[in-house]
């Protein structure tokens, strides 16, 4: 009976919203759940299964407002508002903080209440705090990257009182202070511990807190004038990530087989299994009636595809123009081109825009169950090839040589077609090498939601040209605005600049 209890505090929790999208009181709370190590592990799991629901909102912040997105759609496109960045206090994205506070009061509710318990192994013990830690820093970095400054809550909700509950938004140094703290926080629980819980990479480790550590750092030393000291955190951590276990996978494609998904290059992943939960990719499949009469970039027709979802993001022509290498694996791999006819069997290697019809994803294409599509990929938050480009972004910064890392990158992608004369990179100056660190990763993470960070992470400057909807006009979009709901509820925050 308490376990149907909790089960509806949770939904409770997250079926409420105040000052901060916050819940009442959670009930996991209650004597009798947090006096043994059954009802930690119980609330671990928890964990994830909100974290995971948060994934098309992690999604949308990372990317949807970047340059890959916005093209050709089948159905009515869904998100213009973002990806245009029409974005006023009349019309505001993701209100209550897009539901991020609920997520932290439960990750806080573990953080207090675990401490007391006992384990029968006290490495295990020490591992679920080391997890807990690195999620509460991921979900403070998500908000600070999004909305600058923000509120910070560590206790756990215990009232919900309106005067307890309003906070102000802390300065993004104090917010940047707490993430390296939980961080730091989270290495020193993991010790020497560098295993996968359950030996599964849809579990945070030491290797997820080190990936995050040397992506926070780079945001860190450029946007909040860390500058070199927190470039040289930034490259230790990501270099310590090669020891844990982790490596490429040889093939690019192999990734996002569903029969793969604990693969070695997986750092850490959001989980989707059949008759569970499904992903958000059938957004971007599509209906019988508009795909089958098509043919792909190879002049096949598609009648016997088996479809799942809609069409509603559409990759953009920049991106379909510089992804257009045939000898390039992650061409391939990551779309499926479709045009309205075959051009007498020869297809259309190159893009042809007068022929194109749209694109399906590749790379998110589940799994079939006899004529059923099932989108359950697990989706990747880091990985392998994350780490080595963002070891390239620390050591441009440092003013070393990046080569090895993008070259690892590109021999993977091109495989058997590796030219050195032509795919080959050679180090120049520190804005030659970040206009060619960000193109790689361009190509290497579309629909991972990384594009928007990876142009924030790199400065404004990068952001205001790759992006056609932005300028230093506007600038002040680069963060969102809060509404005028939430200041109406909490009248202690203020909004964010520029949007007054």
């Amino acid at each position: 009976m308490r376990y149907l209890t909790i089960v509806a505090a949770l939904l409770a929790f997250s079926s409420c919203e105040s000052q901060l999208e916050l819940v009442a009181p959670s009930e996991l709370t209650a004597a009798g759940f947090w006096d043994s190590e059954t009802g930690a592990r119980a609330a671990h799991t928890g964990l994830y299964g909100t974290l995971r629901g948060e994934n098309s909102t992690l999604w949308l912040l990372g990317e949807i407002r970047s340059d890959v997105w916005g093209g050709q759609t089948f159905e009515s496109p869904s998100n213009l508002d973002l990806i245009e960045s029409n974005i006023n206090v009349s019309n505001v994205p993701f209100n209550g903080w897009a539901g991020i506070y609920s997520n932290i009061y439960r990750v806080n509710d573990f953080i207090a209440n675990v401490e007391d318990i006992d384990f029968n192994r006290d490495e295990d013990k020490a591992h679920l705090q080391g997890q807990a830690y690195g999620i509460r820093a991921l979900y403070y970095y998500t908000l600070l990257k999004t909305w600058g400054d923000v509120p910070i809550a560590t206790e756990p909700l215990v009232s919900t009182d309106p005067e307890g509950l309003s906070k102000v938004r802390a300065p993004q140094s104090e917010v940047m202070a707490l993430i390296k703290s939980d961080l730091e926080t989270s290495l020193s629980f993991f010790g020497d511990d560098g295993s996968f819980w359950e030996g599964k990479r849809v579990y945070w480790s030491k290797a997820a807190t080190l990936a995050l550590k040397g992506d926070v750092y780079i945001w860190s030393g450029t946007l909040l004038n860390g500058g070199e000291a927190d470039y040289r955190e930034a490259k230790e951590a990501l270099q310590e990530v090669e020891t844990l276990g982790v490596d490429l996978a040889e093939n690019y494609a192999d990734l996002w087989s569903t029969s793969n998904e604990n693969n070695a290059e997986f750092i850490f992943a959001l989980q989707y299994e059949k008759d569970e939960a499904t992903n958000f990719y059938s957004l971007m499949t599509g209906r019988t009636t508009e795909i089958q009469p098509q043919f792909d970039s190879d002049g096949n027709p598609l009648a016997d595809y088996i479809v799942n979802g809609s069409n509603r993001y559409g990759p953009s022509e920049k991106t379909l123009i510089l992804t257009d290498d045939e000898a390039d694996s992650r061409k391939a791999a990551t779309f499926t081109r479709l045009y309205t006819d075959d051009n007498g069997g020869a297809g259309y290697p190159t893009y042809t825009a007068d022929k194109y019809f749209g694109s399906i994803i590749a790379k998110f294409d589940g799994s079939l169950d006899g004529s059923i599509r099932i989108t359950d990929n697990d989706v990747p938050l880091y990985r392998y090839a994350d780490v080595l480009l963002l070891l390239a972004e620390a050591k441009n910064l440092l003013g070393e040589d990046p080569t090895e890392e993008v070259t690892r990158i590109r021999k993977r992608a091109y495989g058997d077609n590796y030219d050195e004369s032509a795919h080959g990179f050679t180090t120049g100056s520190q804005e030659e090498n970040t206009r060619a660190i960000l193109e790689e990763r361009y190509k290497e993470f579309i629909g991972e939601g990384k594009r928007w960070w990876d142009l924030r992470r790199a400065g404004d400057q990068y952001v205001l040209e790759q992006v056609e909807f932005l300028s230093t006009d506007n600038a002040y979009k680069l963060v969102l605005p809060i509404s005028l709901d939430m200041i109406g509820r909490n009248p202690l925050l203020e909004q964010t600049p520029g949007y007054d």
